[in-house]
């Protein structure tokens, strides 16, 4: 798979990776073609001799504010996605306060443009529309959200976390050919999952791309901020809103994600949270907690916080977290 960084309030899949000490997503392509022989994957970035266009048109929508066009975002997935030489595509499209597209029609649109390309190139592409009007699990940032990912694979994840990847799974199986029925794709990923198998892939990527591979079976060997600090409710009630958006800000501002193509990261900053929407909160409980090493924006950080996550008399109405399919 052939990710990029992140941009603006987005978290990069390549970001989070390299918080992984040793990590390499810089392979030649022989060296991705020995890994992709090894273990059936391989986990990098665009390179000189792979998608080499894609950096310039991550340079070309910052300085151009263009970061949320669609036509620009649709030309750097694809472009990437159609280097990898595969057959079929998953594609996990995020709507809402979070997301690049805030409405669903948006998303839609946008979903549609990269099934389009995808499938003009011979390819078999199916495309989820995903809620993102709340954080995806519990952890915003890389270090942290690395940690999440691997006790997901031991069964001990967010639910909604679980779930979606579940979901993804099964649609790269069954686009794959690997199974005839969605239904049948599920249940091979959840006896993945209880098997260990997943995680013990993980483990093997890790140690193929030069990774420390402890950290599958000890995620605190993963960077860790020096200081963690609660936030805490000023009320009782329920979590009506969390705004993903401003949470993303948030964790930039600590040092998690960059405002230009030239920020540096700091893989260990970031946020953890406790409560998600329509959960219980008891005045002075931790709503979640901020993991720092830089405390220049820490009240900037707070004050966004405490704007973005409202507590009211009721739960709110449930969204789905996948909110369609194109397939």
């Amino acid at each position: 798979m052939i990710s990029g960084r992140g941009l603006g309030h987005t978290g990069g899949t390549l970001d989070k990776l390299e918080s992984i000490p040793g990590f390499r997503v810089r392979l030649s392509l022989t060296e991705f073609r020995e890994v992709l022989r090894r273990s059936k994957m391989g986990l990098i970035g665009q390179t000189p001799e792979v998608a080499p266009a894609d950096r310039k048109l991550y340079a070309l929508r910052d300085v151009t504010a263009t970061v949320e066009s669609r036509p620009l975002i649709s030309a750097s997935i694809m472009s990437k996605k159609m280097a990898e030489g595969i057959d079929a595509l998953v594609l996990d499209v995020k709507t809402g306060d979070g997301a690049f597209m805030k409405s669903f029609e948006d998303a839609k649109a946008l979903a549609e443009t990269m099934v389009e390309i995808g499938r003009g190139m011979g390819k078999k592409v199916a495309a989820l529309i995903t809620d993102m009007d709340q954080p995806l699990g519990h952890a915003v940032g890389n270090a942290l959200e690395v940690a999440e990912c691997v006790e997901t694979l031991k069964g001990r994840g967010p639910s909604d976390l679980e779930s979606l990847s579940l979901e993804l799974s099964a649609w790269m199986l069954y686009l794959g050919g690997v199974t005839t029925l969605l239904e049948a794709a599920r249940a091979r990923v959840r006896d993945a999952l209880a098997s260990g198998a997943g995680l013990r892939k993980l483990r093997e990527i890790v140690e193929l791309q030069g990774g420390d591979p402890r950290v599958v079976d000890d995620p605190g060997l993963l960077p860790r901020a020096r200081e963690a600090i609660p936030l805490r409710a000023d009320r009782d009630g329920r979590v009506t809103r969390i705004g993903c958006g401003a949470v993303g800000h948030a964790a930039m501002l600590l040092g998690a994600g960059r405002e230009t193509v030239e920020s540096a990261i700091d893989p260990a900053v970031g946020l953890v949270l406790h409560k998600k929407g329509g959960d219980l909160v008891i005045q002075g409980e931790p709503l979640l907690t901020l993991h720092v090493n830089d405390r220049t924006h820490l009240e900037e950080v707070k004050a966004l916080l405490r704007d973005a996550i409202r507590v009211g008399p009721e739960a709110p109405a449930r969204t789905a977290l996948i909110r369609a399919v194109l397939d």
